[in-house]
Parts: structure tokens; C-alpha cells; sequence
């Protein structure tokens, strides 16, 4: 299968995994850098020339380590990169998650109808520590959000600014890609949701909020032989289906930290628990 040229023409918003010898994907960390770095060094072991990285979103969020896990991901990268025979930028991906995605919807919170009932809801679904990670919290969220649009552009754009001064970390936000496929066109990689109704250039936010329908996948999506997703809002655990791969082990709820290494093609070669 080749790759669809509406996905070649948004190279931006979409990774392609080019000449990969296998790939690495990495389910959700929800802020638990602790579990990230022992990963990190099981990787050490085994990552090498030709392997390709995915981290499948919702690094933070939830859990209490999320500025340390944004770190963790920085310093990961750079040593990878480093790899003789040196690694090329495109090998390593960060996809955006639910929780990236809030934090992005967050920074923008002035231009919501309705900020408080926006920002509830984002509360509810893990929000505050990444608040918390960035000096600040719900109770100053919620008391912005409720004196109005100035304050409330004043303090978004105060999130941005610390969110900024640590080296490396806006870089990483902005970074972000929705999906990740194999040149070969076998292997997709999303963060949790898929809509198997529609091309994969028009998910928009079925790719982090559309669990229930990844679920129900029966059969290849678009030419893929394999979807592989980081996330289930429902944590059922690790599942593997003909078609599907949900790769989550409650990290951040107080499950493991998953990974799993397979062929471009999406043949299985090894699973990674810590």
C-alpha cells in the first residue's frame, strides 16, 4: 500500500516513518516520569541504527511527575538523536493526546463560549496537574476564568510565558503530530480514538477522543494492516485484535508503562512492561 497524498501534502500534522528497521511505540505516561525513565533505559538495551520511536500522546495530565516527565522526554530525545550513527529529527515522534490537547484548548480558554464550563470539564478528565506542573492551579483557574476575558488572556498568556521558560518544552508542544504511519503503509498509530468511517486526513479530534469507536474495529482501517493505539479512556488494558493493538497499562493510574516493538508491517516483535 502506498501512502495517501493528502497525508504526504500535510507532512506538519502527520509523521511518516520512513525506512524503518522497526518501531518503537510508547502507550500514555500521565505524568509518571518515574516508569518513563525505566523505560528509557530498557531502551537503552535495545534501541538501535534503523528503529524508529512513536510515543502515542497524553504524556501529562493525571499524574504528579509532569513537568519531570516532559523533561524525561526532552533528555530522551536528545540521546537518541545522539546515537551513532546519528539519528535523523523524523525518527523520533510525539503524537498529541487528550491530555495535550486540553492543555492546548487551556491556553486559548478566552476565546470559549462558555470558560468555566469548558475548563470544569477539562478538570474532571485530569487537567490540574498539568496546572500544577506550570505554577498554578484549578482554584486560580476557576477564579479567572469567572473575572473575565482580560483576566483571563492575562493568565492564559502567564501559562504560556512559564510554560516557555523551561528549555525545551514549548518545542515539544508545538512539536506535536496527529498520527503516525509506516512508508510501507501498513502500520498507523494514533492516540486513542479512530473513526473507521472516514479518511484518516479528517479524524480531527476522533484521534484523541474517539475510544468507544476504536473499540468496535473489526477489520482493517483504510489499508492498514495494523492500528495501534496508546490509550483506552476505558482501561481495559493491553488487548491485540487482528486489526488492533490498544497499548495501555494504566500508567498514571497505577498500571505500568507499556511499549512494544514491531515490524513496519506490524508484526509483533517484543513487548516492554515497567
Amino acid at each position: 500500500m502506498s501512502i495517501d497524498p493528502a497525508l504526504q501534502s500535510q507532512a506538519g500534522r502527520y509523521a511518516i516513518l520512513k525506512a524503518a528497521r522497526r518501531v518503537w511505540a510508547v502507550g500514555a505516561v500521565h505524568g509518571d516520569a518515574a516508569r518513563l525513565r525505566a523505560l528509557h533505559m530498557a531502551f537503552m538495551d535495545r534501541v538501535g541504527e534503523g528503529d524508529r520511536i512513536v510515543y502515542l500522546g497524553n504524556y501529562v495530565g493525571v499524574g504528579s511527575q509532569v513537568r519531570e516527565t516532559v523533561a524525561e522526554l526532552i533528555r530522551f530525545r536528545r540521546w537518541f538523536l545522539a546515537m551513532p550513527p546519528y539519528m535523523d529529527p523524523a525518527d523520533i515522534v510525539h503524537l498529541r493526546g487528550a491530555q495535550e490537547e486540553m492543555w492546548q484548548k487551556l491556553l486559548q480558554l478566552q476565546f470559549a463560549n462558555k470558560p468555566l464550563d469548558v475548563l470544569d470539564w477539562m478538570l474532571e478528565r485530569g487537567l490540574d496537574a498539568t496546572l500544577q506542573a506550570y505554577d498554578s492551579s484549578a482554584e486560580e483557574a476557576r477564579a479567572m476564568a469567572a473575572q473575565g476575558v482580560q483576566s483571563l488572556t492575562q493568565w492564559t498568556g502567564l501559562l504560556r510565558d512559564r510554560m516557555r521558560s523551561r528549555p525545551g518544552h514549548d518545542a515539544l508542544f508545538s512539536g506535536l503530530k496527529r498520527a503516525a504511519v509506516t512508508d510501507t503503509g501498513s502500520l498507523l498509530m494514533v492516540s486513542a480514538g479512530l473513526d473507521e468511517t472516514k479518511p484518516l486526513d479528517r479524524q480531527n479530534d476522533a484521534l484523541w477522543w474517539a475510544g468507544k469507536s476504536f473499540a468496535a474495529i473489526q477489520k482493517p482501517y483504510g489499508g492498514f494492516q495494523r492500528v495501534l493505539r496508546g490509550y483506552d479512556p476505558e482501561h481495559g488494558g493491553y488487548r491485540e485484535t487482528p486489526a488492533t493493538i490498544t497499548l495501555d497499562g494504566g500508567c498514571g493510574f497505577g498500571g505500568p508503562l507499556m511499549a512494544l516493538c514491531l515490524t513496519p508491517g506490524g508484526e509483533l516483535l517484543d513487548r516492554i512492561a515497567v
